[in-house]
């Protein structure tokens, strides 16, 4: 069975900077297609940033430049780096391969 787990979100001030990871099981990750995606309170769901199977990689307008997703073979993991936060990044963050998606870890971005 297959199962995604987000982990390190938490509370972190403006201009700060967080890692969260995706850690699958069941699966060998080294050659998935992974999406991040993000919904804030009252909105949509929305794309935050795709890694494709040749390691290409896609950002919302919002967060290029900002955020950055990676693989680590050695976790079986996607990680996305996110630096110079703003309160506008406040929400649950989600990992997916497409098929099988994360619980999410949520990401509270306040002085």
């Amino acid at each position: 069975q297959v199962r995604l787990v987000e982990s390190g979100g938490g509370l972190v001030q403006p201009g700060g900077s967080l890692r969260l990871s995706c850690k699958a099981y069941g699966l060998r990750f080294s050659y998935a297609a992974v999406t991040w995606y993000r919904q804030a309170p009252g909105k949509q769901r929305e794309m935050v940033a795709t890694l494709t199977t040749s390691d290409n990689t896609d950002y919302a307008n919002s967060v290029k430049g900002r955020f950055s997703v990676s693989r680590d073979n050695a976790k079986n993991s996607v990680n996305l780096q996110m630096d110079s936060l703003k309160p506008d990044d406040t929400a649950v963050y989600y990992c997916t391969d497409g098929t099988t998606w994360g619980l999410g870890t949520q990401v509270t971005v306040s002085s």
